[in-house]
C-alpha cells in the first residue's frame, strides 16, 4: 500500500471514531444532524429557496 493511502486510511479512521466518541457523549444528536442536512440541502439547493419551496427536513 502507498504512503499516500497509509495516510488517508488512517485519517477517515480517525474521523469516524471522532464520530462514534461524539454520538456516544451526545455532541452529535438527531436535532443537530437534521439541522445539517437543512443547512447542506440549501447551501446545494439554492435555487429552490429562490423559487419559495422549503427544504425543511421533517421531525
Amino acid at each position: 500500500m502507498s504512503r499516500w493511502r497509509l495516510r488517508a486510511l488512517i485519517i477517515v479512521i480517525y474521523v469516524v471514531i471522532g464520530i462514534y466518541v461524539a454520538w456516544v457523549h451526545d455532541y452529535i444528536t438527531p436535532g443537530l444532524l437534521r439541522d445539517l442536512a437543512e443547512a447542506l440541502l440549501s447551501v446545494f439547493l439554492w435555487f429552490l429557496v429562490l423559487l419559495g419551496i422549503d427544504l425543511h427536513v421533517s421531525g
